[in-house]
């Protein structure tokens, strides 16, 4: 199965991603790793990304996860995916995808941000994120508010009482 925790920059995504991985057992990947040195760098310089960055991004996340369900591996990916136009391509040709998304308040994950050290998101860059979040609909929501440790417990939880079914894309 693959499963993604997605949501704004700051919300706790990899923290709770590691958490969640330890106790299914399955690996993390984090969608930072698939950016560009080019894009790492616009971030760094408080620039939003636009979609030609994006584009090539979520491509490689996508083949990242179908070389795993080709293989039967579950994953965890921490992204972002903050569209439902960038949802659709990650998703594309995956037969088997459960969405989580992590929603919080803009104060708290701004407080959040401004707290973490050596990451190129800064806090300037909350406000494009919250006004390009297009929430989805078809994702368990999980509300931020909790420590990671309990908000992890919770989505497993919630993983577990749900039925399977195919939610990929063929696109």
């Amino acid at each position: 199965m693959i499963v993604i925790l997605m949501g704004v920059s700051g919300c706790g995504k990899t923290t709770i991603g590691q958490i969640l991985a330890g106790k299914l057992g399955w690996p993390l990947l984090d969608a930072d790793e698939f950016h560009s040195a080019a894009s790492i760098e616009k971030m760094r310089n408080g620039i939003p990304l636009d979609d030609a960055d994006r584009w090539p991004w979520l491509d490689r996340m996508n083949a990242a996860l179908r070389e795993r369900e080709a293989r039967n591996e579950s994953v965890l990916l921490a992204c972002s995916a903050l569209k439902q136009a960038y949802r659709d391509r990650i998703a594309t040709g995956i037969a088997e995808i459960r969405w989580i998304y992590l929603k919080g308040r803009f104060e708290l994950i701004r407080e959040r941000l401004e707290a973490r050290k050596g990451h190129y998101m800064k806090a300037g860059l909350l406000e494009s994120q919250f006004a390009a979040l297009e929430e989805p609909v078809d994702a368990l929501s999980v509300d931020i508010d909790g420590s990671p440790a309990s908000i992890a417990d919770s989505i497993l939880r919630r993983l577990q009482a749900l039925p399977e079914r195919k939610t990929g894309s063929d696109k």
